[in-house]
């Protein structure tokens, strides 16, 4: 019996070798099938992050003597640091066993689960939601997924943030709409460039999207910067897509506040789930959250619009949406104040041992999220091209994944993920300390004395 390999859950590649294909016959006869695999999904394909991911694990070797490192993506859950809390968990064994969580759904999700959403979420909002202001998807990437296919319409074009998520790259390309990107400013805690965002918007602009806490830059917004962020989107006459999936998970000094808190200046619609703050990505439950009290979503038929893209998708678990309210209603202050300390102390060990290499510098340290964003020094390196060259080598020397800031849009920069067990940060880091000093510039001293060295042994020779 083999032995069960550890994080088995991990993202990892099949490696498998592709084959030239063959045109297929019919029992030997001259006639071809008619049908074959559509390539609507490839443009959106190429910019996810599982591809970067998958090259890294390749160019990882079995003739390395160390373990994988799989530090380029985040799945705090298969740690057991990290397991998420007993109520969550007897939430769902109770519905389980009671069996009301074993037929179909409503497409906009169940109704005790959708009240119990907008009373979990109208603890820090002026504008009370309802349940029907609130609509169950499959994770927050299906929320992100039926809220650019309700969007899309020709010409239509749409503004993101640059560090961001991918997904939003990708669906923005599946649906069909045009990606405009706005900087944040590094120098500037990771701000919105509100004036970039005027510049680059026009009369197609459909929406802006703003993702709070941040992922990948791990600041969390203030109160005056989201109030700029929506009078900027009214003068524009935008709505703002907030994605708040982090809303649980900030270990620094800034509070969160939600975007719906400024819905009177412009409608808000808010993307969010219990798969970060309560670490089950796998249970694949999140929502769509209408922040509209002037009722512009239903003037604009975006309402109606979300709810017939709902009507032709899959719905989230049953037995989950059964189980959401007494998660949300029983949610332990002490778990995620413990969660968030484990984060918090892997950020401070990061930042640390970061000082002795000096190639690899974090401007600011993340104040939420499970991500830390470097920035790659490489005038201090040798044979070093550019991010993706470091990584790709990183792997391929020291069996080590961490994902190049070029998938993020941020060229010259490194993610690390912090959301894994301490001990694995600090193999990462002894293995970082060495692969850069293997390849940093010599200093002219460095360089006179290696060729000191080589005459010496010259001499020794003849």
């Amino acid at each position: 019996m083999s032995e069960e390999q550890p994080h088995a859950n991990l993202a990892v590649p099949a490696f498998k070798t592709e084959k030239d294909p063959v045109t297929q016959t019919q029992n030997g006869q001259s006639s071809v099938w008619r049908f074959g695999g559509s390539d609507k999904a490839a443009k959106a394909s190429t910019v996810t992050l599982r591809g970067v991911i998958y090259m890294l694990f390749d160019n990882c070797s079995k003739d390395v003597n160390k373990t994988i490192l799989p530090l380029g993506h985040g799945d705090p859950s298969v740690y057991p640091c990290f397991r998420t809390c007993i109520e969550a968990e007897d939430a769902v064994v109770d519905v389980l066993r009671s069996g009301k969580g074993n037929s179909y759904g409503p497409g906009a999700g169940i109704l005790p689960a959708r009240r119990a959403v907008a009373d979990y979420m109208n603890r820090d909002l002026p504008h009370k939601l309802t349940p029907e202001d609130i609509f169950l998807t499959a994770g927050c990437n299906q929320g992100i997924e039926i809220v650019f296919e309700s969007l899309a319409r020709p010409n239509a074009n749409i503004l993101l943030p640059r560090p961001g998520f991918p997904h939003y790259d990708a669906r923005a390309a599946y649906s069909g709409l045009e990606v405009r990107k706005f900087d944040l400013l590094p120098e500037k805690e990771w701000e919105i460039n509100l004036e970039g965002i005027e510049a680059i918007a026009d009369e197609k602009t459909v929406a802006m999207v703003v993702i709070n806490p941040n992922n990948p830059c791990g600041n969390v917004y203030s109160h005056d910067h989201l109030k700029k962020v929506a009078e900027t989107a009214r003068k524009l006459g935008i709505m703002v897509i907030s994605d708040e999936v982090y809303d649980r998970t900030i270990f620094g000094d800034n509070p969160f506040v939600p975007m719906g808190k400024f819905a009177s200046i412009v409608p808000v619609l808010t993307l969010a789930g219990i798969s970060k703050g309560w670490v089950v990505p796998g249970w694949k439950i999140g929502w769509i959250a209408l922040n509209d009290p002037e009722g512009v979503f239903e003037t604009t038929k975006v309402l109606q619009s979300i709810k017939q893209n709902l009507d032709v998708t899959p719905d989230p678990a049953t037995i989950i949406q059964a189980a959401l309210p007494a998660i949300l209603e029983k949610a332990d202050k002490n778990f995620f104040a413990k969660k968030n300390k484990i984060l918090k102390h892997n950020v401070d060990l990061v930042c640390d041992r970061l000082k002795d290499i000096p190639c690899v510098v974090c401007p600011k340290k993340p104040e939420s999220c499970t991500y830390l964003l470097t920035k790659l020094e490489l005038s201090l390196m040798d044979n070093i091209k550019d991010d993706i060259d470091f990584c790709v080598k990183l792997a391929r020397e020291e069996n080590l994944v961490f994902l190049p800031g070029d998938a993020l849009g941020l060229k010259n920069w490194m993610r690390i993920t912090i959301g894994v067990e301490a001990h694995m940060l600090e193999d990462a880091l002894e293995r970082l300390k060495g692969f850069c000093t293997r390849h940093a510039k010599k200093t002219e001293t460095e360089t006179e004395s290696l060729q000191a060295l080589k005459l010496s042994d010259n001499n020794l020779e003849m």
